[in-house]
């Protein structure tokens, strides 16, 4: 359970102190029933607080939220359940049937008095509400009659549209999100094994402002008639400003057994006596039969002892891994080899590859829970007690802009790191896919705000500083929704709030490396920053840092604004579709942050406030800016050249090996 006033996730509902009332219940397991076998009933189950909604501005009024339920029929299979947001908990006149224990037959008129918003999961086709089956997801504002509703179902990664019982009795899991800067409801569906579809269920315009109040609950609401079914809710993760955390699976309490069939009955006996000639000669003849056929039993059975025996040795090898006592603390983290092996169907399907190995994708068979594994080669055993700790450290990291990491395995000459899987890939590698561009400059601007939100978190909201050292386009991977999430921590350094780093080594990637790195190896948060900025202006104008034959990156945007046009360095792929102001911020924010005199970079706290429009970008004197940055970028650029004929590079950008930058002397 995590919680505060703006959200909220549940995995099992024991400790949620939810507003129940009807049948709903909380079982001992954490699940949330909300009926049961009994008949024309209704059951609510509400957060017990109210949130605050922004009604004033359709742009502030977004929220979202995704549950796993099951619906598991008693008899013929009763009617469905919602997902409502309503300014009351009281739903005591409500009836049951098919008003699904939201409203009555003397308020269910779209009367504007209502102010109920719901999303229902209708499993009975009700005349009286025009429902178009008897298994379909509506959207409901007002009235039990549906705005639009269509039948169950999800589109796979391919685009095929397939159906989806919602009485199966099987796991579900749904995703409501809601943009008031769009007017626009989505709403998605997916069995529980499966990840969020890329494209939802139903997408439709719809203005909220009018329909909700400031202050609303939010909660499901289910009802039973003649015909039953049980309604349980899984998990539970709601947000009322911005992307609602997604649930972890393997952490859902499981669903009670289906109830056991009446064993079979047994036989009629025998009508021999015991005693009668014909079974005395049956009896006698197996006798013998029994005495030859006993040692050729004992011996095939030696056999399969044997040969059962060599192929568990044989697998065992094949499995065999490095653990020692230390690590028995890092036991949660800690994936076994075995299990990755299956996962990943033996290392066949490589998504990724660089410096460091290569990353593999992979199903975990206990959860379903899609994973990239990361294979990593390593010579000498120097620094892996820390190293690991620090690993399991950052598996403790939880934003919503940050890839999980979800631990580690060690096996003879290799170290495997476990995370989410992301369906789309690298913002580089988006970026780079083709001469027109795939992403817009909302969805790229979304991207900026949430990865420098993540950086804020890692440098000062989490218990400890924590420098990424390694930020790039090629490190930010991309969810479903295209939400942009900081990853690849195999760089990483922690330190105590307070305290300075006391690494010198040199690491990260060419063009992405703060000046004063050059000189020192020095890091803090500062440089954290610099790679940001240059970051910020890769997606803003479609370019590497670094490209051959080519004005690296920084000077190419401060020409730009000398001849007071610095929109034009935008990517000519968006075709002039954005918004100038944000387009504007993004450039001069990004040569702010990457500014070779650490002293002027912003903090990364000043860059969210910057981005999220919640404080003013100052005005600072274009030409001294521009001639401070000229200056002495030509001379960092003089360093970078420098440090780049020293490598070996066949590309624009180089990253250093994880070997020799961690586990050798980090």
């Amino acid at each position: 359970m995590a919680q505060d006033e703006n959200q909220f996730i549940y995995h099992g509902f024991n400790e949620s102190k939810l507003h129940l009332d009807g049948l709903a219940k909380i079982l001992s397991n954490g699940l949330l029933q909300l009926t049961n076998s009994s008949q024309l009933q209704n059951g609510h189950a509400f957060y017990p607080l109210p949130f605050k909604f922004n009604t004033s501005s359709s742009q502030s009024l977004s929220f979202s939220t995704n549950f796993v339920f099951s619906m598991v029929p008693v008899n013929s299979g009763g009617h469905g359940m919602t997902f409502v947001i309503s300014p009351s908990m009281d739903f005591s006149k409500a009836y049951a049937t098919a008003y699904l224990g939201l409203l009555n037959a003397s308020n269910d008129d779209s009367r504007s008095t209502n102010h109920i918003f719901a999303v229902e999961l209708d499993t009975v086709q009700s005349i009286e509400f025009d429902d178009i089956n008897g298994n379909h997801v509506g959207i409901d504002v007002n009235s039990l009659i549906s705005n639009t509703s269509t039948p169950a179902a999800y589109f796979s990664d391919g685009g095929k549209n397939t159906s989806l019982d919602l009485l199966s009795g099987n796991p579900i899991q749904i995703w409501i999100d809601y943009s008031g800067e769009e007017k626009l409801l989505n709403v998605t569906l997916a069995p529980i094994i499966v990840p969020k579809p890329n494209r939802p269920l139903l997408s439709t315009p719809l203005d909220l402002t009018q329909i909700l109040l400031d202050s609303m609950y939010v909660g499901f609401s289910a009802s039973t008639g003649t015909r039953i079914s049980n309604h349980y809710i899984l998990g539970w993760s709601f947000n009322k400003s911005g992307q609602a955390r997604n649930l972890d699976i393997s952490k859902l309490p499981p669903l009670p057994p289906p109830p056991l069939s009446s064993p079979p009955s047994l036989p009629p006996s025998d009508s021999f006596s015991p005693f009668s000639p014909p079974l005395e000669k049956a009896v006698e003849k197996q006798r013998g039969l029994m005495i030859i056929v006993l040692p050729l039993v004992a011996v095939v059975v030696v056999l399969l002892i044997t040969i059962s025996g060599i192929i568990y040795i044989m697998r065992k090898k094949k499995y065999e891994e490095v653990c020692e006592n230390w690590e028995r603390e890092y036991g949660p983290h800690r994936f076994s080899y075995k299990n990755l092996y299956i996962a990943t169907k033996g290392f066949k399907e490589v998504i990724g590859k660089g410096g460091f190995g290569k990353v593999y994708r992979g199903v975990l068979s206990s959860s379903c829970l899609p994973i990239a594994v990361k294979r990593i080669s390593h010579d000498s055993e120097q620094g892996m007690k820390e190293f690991v700790a620090e690993i399991v450290s950052m598996g403790r990291l939880r934003h919503r802009n940050l890839v999980q990491l979800r631990g580690y395995c060690r096996r003879r000459g290799e170290l495997l790191l476990v995370y989410d899987y992301m369906p789309n890939g690298s913002l580089d590698t988006i970026l780079d896919s083709s001469t027109k561009s795939n992403l817009n400059w909302f969805q790229r601007f979304r991207i900026l705000r949430g990865v420098a939100s993540a950086l804020l978190y890692l440098h000062e909201e989490w218990e400890q500083i924590v420098l990424h050292r390694d930020i790039k386009p090629g490190n930010v991977l991309l969810d479903a929704d295209l939400n942009g999430k900081l990853g690849d921590f195999g760089l990483a350094r922690l330190y105590d709030h307070g305290s300075t780093p006391t690494t010198t080594n040199l690491v990260g990637t060419v063009g992405y490396l703060a000046p004063e790195l050059l000189k020192t190896g020095k890091v803090n948060t500062s440089t954290d920053v610099f790679a940001f900025g240059v970051c910020m202006l890769e997606v803003a104008c479609g370019r590497r840092p670094i490209e051959p034959g080519k004005v690296n990156l920084v000077d190419w945007v401060i020409d730009f604004w000398k001849r007071g046009a610095i929109l034009d360095a935008s990517d000519p792929r968006l075709e002039n579709l954005y918004v100038e102001e944000q387009m504007e911020l993004v450039l001069k924010l990004g040569l702010l942050c990457s500014h070779p005199n650490p002293a002027a970079r912003p903090s990364m706290r000043q860059v969210t406030q910057y981005l999220d429009g919640d404080a003013k970008f100052p005005d600072i004197p274009a030409d001294g800016l521009m001639i401070s940055l000229s200056t002495a970028t030509n001379g960092a650029s003089d360093n970078v050249m420098s440090f780049c004929s020293s490598l070996v590079v066949s590309s624009s950008s180089h990253t250093m090996s994880t070997i020799d930058s961690i586990l050798i002397g980090r």
